[in-house]
């Protein structure tokens, strides 16, 4: 079964939406970003979570000691790295990390030989923004990728697109935000609820 992350989790309401749809695993932004949620509210959103979920915290180029001083607050249990951290930043944290490699076209897939067995995830790079844009990459590349190790699959994912998007890559996992949102911050019951559906009617078309 495909691994599933909603991202981009700013309240209580949304957490728990998102929970009781069965994904493995919910995002919490602390760096620049409409999504971005204080350590207050994220630590509230995930003492009233199930305990069995994924919590990952976001950061871009944060200092290690900042981000081992939220994470021990709000209950973090996963990290996320989306700017030029270093493979030996990433072996830093006793918490699974996945870092974020933002796609510009196939030479970029270049940087995921760097990082060994740090879980990769593969998004779409924007100027403006590292994450959350909504804007996807060809996954021609994506399929280059697959053939050199597993990864999470993200960039401009929606309710009306993962299915083609697992079917054709088969990515170990995905991760979505701005394709479930209703504006940014705030999460969209209906398709989140379509977006989970979809990922696993893709699961059975593919078996």
């Amino acid at each position: 079964m495909t691994w599933i992350k909603i991202c981009g989790i700013t309240n209580i309401e949304d957490g728990l939406k998102a929970a009781s749809l069965g994904v493995d695993a919910l995002g919490f932004i602390f760096a620049p970003s409409p999504r971005r949620v204080e350590p207050e509210m994220a630590r509230m959103i995930i003492r009233a979570l199930p305990k069995t979920l994924l919590r990952v915290g976001v950061f871009v180029n944060e200092e290690g000691k900042e981000v081992w001083r939220i994470a021990q607050y709000c209950g973090i249990n996963a990290l996320q790295f989306h700017g030029e951290e270093s493979p030996e930043y990433c072996r830093e944290f006793i918490q699974p990390v996945f870092k974020a490699i933002r796609i510009r076209d196939s030479e970029s897939l270049r940087e995921m030989e760097r990082y060994g067995d740090v879980s990769i995830l593969l998004d779409a790079y924007s100027p403006v923004q590292a994450g959350g844009a909504g804007v996807p990459f060809p996954w021609e590349i994506a399929l280059k990728a697959k053939e050199k190790r597993e990864f999470i699959l993200s960039g401009g994912l929606n309710p009306g697109n993962v299915r083609e998007a697992i079917q054709k890559v088969r990515p170990w996992g995905v991760d979505v935000c701005s394709g479930v949102e209703e504006v940014p911050g705030k999460k969209d019951l209906l398709r989140m609820t379509e977006f989970v559906k979809e990922v696993k009617r893709a699961d059975g078309a593919t078996r």
